[in-house]
């Protein structure tokens, strides 16, 4: 090989390995330290919306001074929750570079079409900061890139942070009374009409039970039990729609509660039609405005309960058997 030729050579290999390090991904650093989103305070954030790439969303917002589901008639959000997220949010730095090119996007999960979660927080003026949440390397980490920019840094959250439904950032807790303090039910349902009472030593009784009939009280406490703590899945605000079902509901459940000072009060429950969507219930209690959905197995026993499930029934018989 003539002199010119190595030398071209060497020019070559020092021109492959320059592209190399420009171009390779880089490992996760610790220089630098700036906010990812320079300048953002968590109080100037007046919405938010976080997705996953299978169309799944929730939209927050903020209604004075408190955060709320603005698509559920402003369904309030478990107090702090939100606040201390958009402090994740605006504390995240960028000491940790893990890439800098756009190829490696797709595969640390922070592309514009495949992330683990987009997130959209649009201040009061109007503007909106977008960033990704993707791939978790680790326990605690998670890859984050801010939108409009090639860099990808290692945070230390979880995409379980940014839930992406109405349960992730509520009380999910709709009606609740204190069980001890139930003294009778009414299950009204497409079975029947069953009622019961309970005396002073706890001890349950049916209405109309036949001579003959005797009542079971595990199955009558397993009911109360299940109407004294009902939680849902999602609300779905205070105007009532004829998709509900609740002009014909499939069960009507009435308490009736004593305190401890005597007050008594009466507290009801309307179950109206089950969605084909996702198989819950629209459902509405006498002490919430909001209708909201519960899962079907939350509310089964209300709706197909039927005369025979409260009673003792007696043993089949064993077959004589054959010679």
């Amino acid at each position: 090989m003539s002199r010119t030729n190595r030398i071209l050579a060497v020019v070559l290999a020092v021109q492959i390995v320059l592209v190399a390090v420009a171009f390779w991904p880089k490992p996760a650093s610790v220089a630098g330290g700036e906010s990812l989103l320079a300048g953002l305070e968590t109080e100037q954030i007046a919405r938010l919306a976080i997705s996953d790439e299978t169309g799944n969303q929730v939209k927050l917002a903020k209604e004075m001074g408190s955060w709320v589901l603005p698509e559920a008639d402003d369904y309030p959000c478990t107090a702090n929750k939100v606040p201390e997220f958009l402090d994740k949010i605006v504390a995240l730095k960028t000491n940790r570079l893990v890439t800098q090119t756009p190829a490696s996007h797709k595969r640390l999960k922070v592309a514009d079409d495949a992330f683990e979660r987009r997130i959209e927080l649009e201040l009061a003026d109007g503007v909106i900061h977008r960033l990704y949440l993707g791939s978790s390397p680790s326990y605690g980490a998670i890859h984050v890139r801010a939108d409009g920019q090639n860099e990808v840094y290692l945070a230390s959250m979880s995409a379980s942070d940014a839930g992406i439904f109405a349960s992730n950032w509520i009380d999910t807790l709709y009606f609740s009374v204190v069980q001890d303090q139930i003294v009778a039910l009414t299950l009204k349902n497409g079975n029947g009409r069953f009622e019961f009472e309970k005396d002073d030593a706890g001890t349950w009784a049916m209405k109309d039970l036949a001579a003959d009939e005797t009542l079971n009280q595990n199955n009558v406490t397993g009911l109360v039990n299940r109407i004294a703590s009902l939680r849902m899945l999602r609300p779905l605000g205070k105007i009532e729609k004829d998709e509900y079902g609740l002009q014909e509901p499939s069960a009507v459940v009435t308490v009736q509660t004593h305190d401890e000072a005597g007050t008594g009060e009466t507290h009801t429950l309307r179950v109206g039609a089950k969605s084909d969507e996702d198989n819950s219930y629209a459902v509405i209690s006498s002490e919430s405005p909001y209708y909201v959905r519960v899962s079907e197995y939350t509310v089964k026993d209300f709706v197909e309960k039927v005369r025979d499930d409260f009673l003792e029934l007696p043993p089949t018989p064993t077959p004589e058997p054959t010679s």
